[in-house]
């Protein structure tokens, strides 16, 4: 994680986060953001069909296009707890407004943690009246480790913005590292900037960013419950009001897209267990639709990724990957390179030679495998990690695990 300046983050905001007895461990695990002013707010959401109570709150809250502020708690997901789990929801959000001194409506709820076990609403009614006597606006690296489970460090990203002649800031944060699989990853992030938006336009810009980042990593193919991904703007920099598909909207749009994809990479590269960072980089697919299609059955085979963990060049799993994925393929034209070294050509091994120098590519910490199906203009990304002992360790000692 960056270390963060004042200088660093948008105006307007302040932050606070305590451990509140949620986690086992003891750690951090009750934060807050809040906005001085209500914040035009854009998020997008979990595609699961099960949906958290906190999911279920907040996609309904911030159809008003405003937020002033994000409860987030670590260690418990409030996730197939019924009508209880929504009630406590509103519980919190209703504490936390009444701390505030603002409208309950302006208040989203996220959490992550454990499903199906109900929140420990004492703790919450003890500990969030203290959050709001403890805000600042220098704690948002707090904020980053309160929100983690099995992360194995916060992740945070920032960039400064010149637009429409004023400069804006972005800061975005983030958690995850298991269950990392679209639509969206699974993951919490809060990105927040002090540029001048409307809710169309933040939609519209967060929409084409995730779709770009958090929607083209993995590391186990399964979806949360409790995935969340909200923007909220403060306008606090006096920008002129972005537009989407202005010069100015671009550039922003551009930071922002660089600010989901540095957490996108930092949420794979801390995959539980993970050692490697892998980039699937499809080329010559019939249309940039196959060439997504190929990426992901490429990034998620599980025995593609236990080579990856092993520096194993077995080419024959990802060519195999690739046959499966449903879109049209000529195994006789395919190219396969692990960074700048041919493995296959013409769907030919190139032999041992390649193999040893294959191989040692395969042994760093992050490289490219370029799949290049010799069809057409087509092309497209995945990032996706190794798979190893210690994911197994992890998630078959999940909920005794003290982080959560």
């Amino acid at each position: 994680m960056p270390n963060l300046r004042v200088t660093d983050l948008p105006a307007g905001f302040r932050y606070a986060a305590r451990a509140a007895g949620i986690k086992k461990s003891g750690k951090p695990d009750l934060a807050v953001i809040v906005a001085d002013q209500p914040a035009v707010c854009a998020g997008t959401f979990t595609t699961n069909r099960v949906v958290a109570a906190p999911v279920i709150l907040t996609r309904e809250r911030i159809r008003s296009g405003l937020c002033q502020a994000i409860l987030v708690n670590s260690g418990n997901a409030n996730a197939c707890t019924g009508e209880q789990g929504l009630a406590d929801a509103r519980r919190c959000a209703a504490l936390a407004a009444e701390a505030l001194g603002i409208d309950k409506q302006l208040v989203s709820v996220c959490s992550t943690g454990v499903i199906g076990v109900p929140l420990p609403m004492g703790r919450f009614e003890e500990h969030i009246p203290a959050l709001a006597a403890e805000l600042d606006g220098e704690g948002l690296d707090a904020v980053a480790r309160a929100i983690m489970t099995t992360d194995a460090f916060p992740k945070v990203a920032v960039r400064r913005v010149a637009a429409g002649g004023r400069e804006c800031r972005i800061v975005g944060l983030a958690k995850g590292a298991g269950m990392i699989h679209p639509n969206m990853a699974t993951m919490l992030a809060f990105v927040l900037s002090d540029a001048v938006l409307d809710a169309a336009t933040a939609g519209t810009l967060l929409g084409r960013a995730v779709e770009r980042t958090f929607n083209r990593i993995t590391v186990d193919r399964d979806t949360s419950t409790n995935d969340t991904v909200l923007l909220l703007a403060s306008g606090a920099a006096g920008t002129p009001p972005l537009v989407a598909d202005s010069p100015a909207g671009e550039t922003f749009a551009g930071a922002l897209e660089e600010v989901l994809q540095e957490l996108a990479k930092m949420i794979v590269r801390d995959g539980e267990g993970a050692t490697k960072l892998v980039r699937i980089q499809v080329e010559g697919a019939a249309s940039e639709a196959d060439a997504l299609t190929v990426a992901r059955s490429v990034a998620t085979s599980a025995l593609v990724k236990t080579a990856f963990f092993g520096a194993d060049a077995n080419w024959g799993r990802i060519i195999a990957a690739a046959g499966y994925a449903g879109v049209e393929i000529d195994p006789d034209r395919v190219r396969i390179c692990f960074d700048d070294v041919p493995m296959v050509e013409n769907g030919l091994g190139l032999g041992a030679e390649q193999e040893v120098k294959a191989t040692a590519v395969l042994k760093q910490s992050e490289f490219t495998v370029t799949v290049d199906l010799g069809l057409g203009s087509g092309s497209a990304w995945y990032y996706t990690s190794d798979l190893n002992y210690e994911y197994v360790r992890i998630n078959a000692d999940y909920r005794s695990l003290r982080q959560c």
